[in-house]
């Protein structure tokens, strides 16, 4: 019995066949983003009897040509039918039947190249049969990030908190005592005056991942309170001079709460932390003390956002103050300082222009003299307005330059004090410098610059000072880390004849972990405070220890020593203190 063949020549049939099924890809890229659809079945499966080359399902697999494995072509010419049966030339129907599911396994025709088309007409998955990745798909198309992964990436470059020292308010409080190294958040100070005021001890070390709170979750926001309760020694609570000095036991309690967003754009956090030192022998000494500081990014478009802040500041003025006269005081008087912070800033490609406008109050407690007099605060009391420009100009993603000023005028709520001075004045400063940021182990800001201030009573000279400020973060090693600061100021003063003080505070902080849950830091400081118009002059120093065992995730043992001391040109405001404490944290 002879076998028909089709018409035409047969190596002419199959070179057309191979050519045809080569050219999607010969193509490349148009070829590779498309499915390779299967036969649909609207069109009717070749019988038997109209093709003498087809086989019945009960001959085997092996019966006639036979076929070969999907996964023996070539990967670039997998699923193009090159290695298929060629179909007779002019005849519409294929060589080979549409396979029963039961019998054999799909074909390379069948299979997806870059995603698995469930949904269209006549692909595998709608014939019951799985359908298989394509090793095109295996080799070069990258796992899809999906769910949390790409959430918690998508969180760590936006939700990475960089304090911005352009929200720091202008005004300057009075001096409480020698500043104490504290950690920094990112780069720029908690609060402009905490600087200042002898409150280190306020901010937790960061811990290791496994030792880190957890917080408790609340919506998008993620809540973290913490209590400490410190038991130690002061042998100078009252931070005074001569013979006055009255050692005591120090019993600290200390609550904190922080706040974070949890969203994928903008940016809100709050950090608000209160303690109160009562010495039992020494009541008059034993003070309250607190801080907090709320800010918010608003991501308006990809080259505008809008900051937001508000803060406050509760402490306490030293005994020794010049401001009190120097000693005279029997108890510490309390002051406060609030305010806000409201600006826009704009990216114009490389360039950054931002406007920030603050408003800030202070108010001071009246102070009780030995003799039963009272010393009048009230008349310090004033209201700060700066508006600040800054315009930076980004030459390399690791350091931006940039020029800035900012003008400023307080306004105090007596317009003339117990002295007959009117203390009202107006201030302007420019200053330049660049932020720096290194591959994530050094990020700093420093900036140096010229201010001035001018009084509307005449009986008070002008001053004219240099601004020098400097915020330094360096990651010397993976368990090593270094904090610098300093800072600059005019503050205000309520001594006869002086118009203002200059301050200049640095600090200096090395962080160390000998294990994951065991750290330890060492630091110093420096104070240098120059009264204008008389001579009264100040410089402090202190020296910090601190130890840091954390035994899990919600509990903490920390030991801590300080010294500190302060030469005055006021007898009576020179002193020396040693305090030690000893302390448990507990942050649920």
């Amino acid at each position: 019995m002879s076998r028909e063949r089709p018409n035409g020549d047969k190596h002419g049939g199959r070179r057309g066949a191979l050519a045809l099924a080569l050219l999607p890809a010969l193509l490349g890229a148009p070829a590779l983003a498309q499915e390779t659809p299967a036969p649909s079945q609207a069109e009717p499966a070749p019988s038997t009897a109209s093709n003498p080359r087809a086989r019945t399902p009960s001959e085997p697999a092996t019966a006639g040509r036979p076929r070969r494995s999907a996964f023996d072509a070539p990967s670039a010419l997998r699923g193009t039918g090159a290695f298929s049966s060629p179909a007779p030339l002019g005849s519409g129907t294929s060589t080979n039947p549409a396979p029963s599911p039961e019998s054999e396994e799909p074909t390379v025709a069948r299979l997806p190249r870059f995603r698995s088309a469930t949904s269209l007409p006549g692909s595998a998955a709608t014939r019951g049969i799985p359908a298989r990745p394509s090793l095109l798909r295996l080799r070069a198309a990258p796992p899809r990030r999906l769910g949390s992964a790409t959430r918690q990436i998508t969180q760590t470059r936006t939700q990475q908190t960089i304090t911005d020292l352009r929200l720091t308010p202008v005004i300057q409080t009075p001096v409480s005592g020698v500043p104490l190294p504290a950690p920094i958040l990112g780069l720029g100070l908690p609060n402009a005056a905490g600087l200042l005021l002898g409150t280190a001890l306020r901010r937790p070390i960061p811990a290791d991942t496994a030792y880190a709170p957890l917080g408790i979750h609340l919506g998008t926001f993620t809540l973290l309170p913490a209590f400490t309760q410190s038991v130690g020694y002061d042998s100078n609570p009252d931070q005074i001079g001569g013979n006055r000095l009255r050692p005591s036991l120090t019993l600290r309690s200390e609550a904190e709460l922080a706040l974070r967003s949890e969203w994928s754009a903008s940016e809100l956090t709050a950090e608000m932390r209160g303690s109160y030192l009562e010495y039992p022998q020494s009541p008059e000494a034993s003070r309250p003390n607190a801080v907090g500081t709320a800010r918010m990014r608003i991501d308006v478009d990809r080259d505008t956002r809008i900051d937001l802040e508000t803060r406050f500041l509760l402490d306490s003025q030293r005994l020794g103050s010049p401001d009190l006269g120097a000693g005279g005081a029997t108890s510490r008087p309390i002051f406060a300082t609030y305010g806000a912070t409201a600006g826009v800033q704009e990216n114009f490609n490389r360039l950054q222009l931002s406007l920030r406008g603050s408003i800030d109050r202070s108010v001071f407690e009246d102070a009780q003299l030995g003799n039963g007099t009272t010393i009048i605060q009230s008349d310090r009391d004033a209201n700060q307005y700066g508006l600040r420009l800054r315009a930076g100009y980004e030459i390399s993603p690791a350091i931006t330059p940039f020029v800035e000023t900012f003008l400023d005028t307080r306004v105090y709520d007596t317009p003339v004090d117990q002295f007959g001075l009117r203390r009202d004045s107006d201030g302007v400063a420019f200053t330049a410098g660049a932020t720096v940021a290194l591959n994530s182990t050094l990020t700093a800001e420093i900036s140096g610059g010229l201010q001035h201030r001018s009084y509307i009573d005449r009986t008070l000279q002008d001053i004219t000072a240099p601004v020098v400020n400097a915020a330094l973060v360096w990651s010397v090693s993976p368990l090593t880390t270094v904090r610098f600061n300093q800072q600059t100021g005019i503050i205000e003063t309520a001594v006869p004849g002086s118009s203002g003080a200059f301050t200049d505070a640095a600090t200096l902080e090395v962080q160390h972990d000998l294990l994951r849950n065991f750290s330890i830091t060492l630091g110093g400081a420096y104070l240098s405070t120059n009264y204008d118009g008389v001579r009264i002059r100040e410089r402090g120093y202190s020296a910090t220890a601190r130890l840091d065992y954390r035994f899990n995730r919600w509990l903490a043992l920390r030991g801590s020593y300080i010294y500190s001391t302060l030469n005055s040109t006021i007898p009576l405001s020179t002193y020396e203190a040693h305090t030690v404490l000893l302390g448990v944290r507990v942050n649920p």
